[in-house]
């Protein structure tokens, strides 16, 4: 089993190690006896806690930038307070959910962080959501109250309370006016209380929601402070979507430990991104690499970006990685995780280099964080862990890994094996130490960096009239990494009536943008095996 070397909190990798030890770091430092520097202590306090501290040392410090607007962390605090307030006279306190419905908008963080400070659990849907995805997640959560854009769908008659706030308003004074802050409105959070609910997408194919306590999201957004050097010097390009995991850690939940502002913007947009970035002085990014494209077919003539860039969500091809290098003098660093893990569990060290798999021309996802312990096991069998060099399913063990699955224990049960978090993907390790993401164990679909389960898609792709049988892969796509492809059998009454255009139209209507199918193909017969499964390998070849 790999053993993380660990750096201190605050150090930069050369500063916390020996001069002679930083070729040992990346050659061979993944025994225990090659550990160099002290791991990073697990936090005692919840996260509401350490923006409360942040925003007192210094509250004229800019915490958000939202296009030509500034928000200090005292303001930030003031409106954190005045939302606490407004759930306290609604009667909505610790254990209870809230949903958040924004793009990466200042109203996001106000409602998340004034959530925490009632004790209240945030649950984020993302905005793409269908009224069908997004009554589920509700109703499974729980939630009492949906905070969120006036432009999207709110479920009403599942909820308590509806908050419905204008973009034009990002400080929320519409709804948060009258609820002048009263400190009888804070509650107690401890590090071990949860913090989000965020949903994925499982073995059965049913989002579950990842139960994400403050503890483990604070661990690594401390690995952010530690690894990539943040500081409050820095500034944080909000590129990743708020309701990911990427967006939760990477730039939140970093900002409320560092004491570094973030840019938001909305929705990504590569030129506005670039502008931003500009005229901020962001230093620190983490995106998906279809972002990284989108910048480079962007550049207006800029010859820098950020200088701390890091991509997780999807393979990094090292071609686009020496391209984008070569366009803005920043080295794309690869990062691994999963929401289970919260963000990341894998990472290359700032300032080191990503070694190529020779076998699959992919670039190294890194090394383990600090307190992370990682093993190849054997994908039938996760006691057996297996050497250096063999594929197996990856499992991740630490402070960073996830409580468990909402109302489900079955699920969460068998999600661990012997205390280590079983991922679903399928890597190796190389004999010095760098880890390569070779495939995945089920057949999860990453499209522009988001999951998509295949019986999703095929569950709406079964309630067309013309389809007898669906099965849904994913493809390789130049932009997004995958693509969501559709192989269909259709009714015998329908055959020459229904184009691809049709059932690409239907799924649109009722899938989020990332999961509907961007192909279509017809067969007369899906291939199965002798117990009538279907043959996705034979689908793919």
């Amino acid at each position: 089993m790999y053993k993380t070397i660990s750096l201190s909190s605050g150090d930069a990798l050369h500063a916390a190690l020996p001069s002679d030890a930083v070729s040992v770091y990346l050659r061979k430092p993944w025994l225990a006896q090659y550990r160099v520097a002290p791991e990073l202590p697990i936090p005692s306090q919840s996260l509401i806690d350490a923006f409360e501290a942040t925003a007192r040392r210094i509250p004229e410090g800019p915490a958000i930038h939202y296009f030509d607007r500034t928000i200090s962390f005292g303001r930030l605090d003031e409106l954190a307070s005045r939302f606490a307030t407004m759930l306290a006279r609604w009667k909505v306190g610790p254990g209870d959910r809230v949903a958040l419905a924004f793009q990466n908008d200042p109203q996001f963080v106000i409602a998340q962080l004034g959530a925490w400070k009632r004790g209240v659990i945030v649950t984020p849907l993302n905005p793409m959501y269908t009224e069908r995805e997004i009554e589920y997640q509700t109703q499974d959560a729980g939630v009492r109250v949906w905070a969120g854009l006036d432009s999207l769908p709110a479920p009403e008659s599942l909820v308590e309370r509806c908050i419905r706030v204008s973009r034009d308003d990002p400080e929320m004074m519409e709804a948060l006016g009258p609820y002048a802050p009263d400190e009888s409105a804070r509650h107690p959070v401890k590090a071990d209380d949860p913090a989000y609910l965020v949903y994925t997408s499982g073995t059965t194919g049913k989002p579950k929601g990842a139960i994400c306590l403050h503890r483990s999201v604070r661990f690594n957004a401390e690995v952010y402070r530690a690894w990539m050097q943040l500081s409050e010097r820095d500034c944080i390009l909000g590129a990743a979507p708020l309701f990911h995991i990427t967006g939760l850690i990477a730039q939140l939940a970093a900002s409320v430990v560092t004491g570094a502002p973030v840019i938001l913007f909305h929705r990504f947009d590569a030129g506005q991104a670039l502008e931003l970035a500009h005229r901020r002085h962001a230093t620190f990014c983490v995106a998906a690499i279809t972002a990284y494209l989108a910048l480079m077919n962007a550049q207006n003539g800029r010859s820098r970006f950020v200088e701390k860039c890091y991509s997780g969500g999807a393979p990094v091809p090292a071609a686009v990685a020496d391209r984008f290098e070569a366009q803005f003098g920043s080295y794309v660093h690869n990062i691994y995780g999963l929401t289970e893990t919260n963000s990341p569990s894998h990472a290359v060290p700032l300032g080191a280099r990503a070694p190529v798999d020779p076998v699959s021309g992919a670039l190294s996802v890194g090394v383990p964080v600090p307190n992370c312990d990682v093993k190849v096991v054997d994908m039938g069998d996760p006691s057996r862990e297996l050497p250096v060099g063999e594929a197996g399913e990856l499992a991740v063990r630490g402070p960073m890994v996830f409580a468990g699955y909402w109302i489900q224990p079955e699920a969460s049960a068998s999600a661990f094996h012997d205390g280590f978090f079983l991922t679903g993907d399928v890597g190796h390790m190389d004999k010095d130490g760098w880890f390569y993401v070779v495939d995945r164990k089920k057949d999860m679909i990453i499209a522009s960096g988001f999951k998509v389960w295949p019986r999703e898609v095929e569950d709406v792709l079964y309630q067309h009239p013309a389809v007898r049988e669906a099965a849904v892969i994913g493809v390789p796509d130049p932009y997004r990494g995958e693509t969501v492809k559709a192989v269909l059998a259709l009714r015998e009454e329908f055959a020459g009536r229904v184009i691809p255009e049709d059932i690409i139209g239907f799924c649109k209507e009722r899938l989020a943008a990332y999961k509907y199918p961007r192909i279509v193909e017809f067969v007369d017969e899906i291939p199965k095996t002798a117990t009538g499964k279907f043959l996705r390998r034979a689908l793919r070849s």
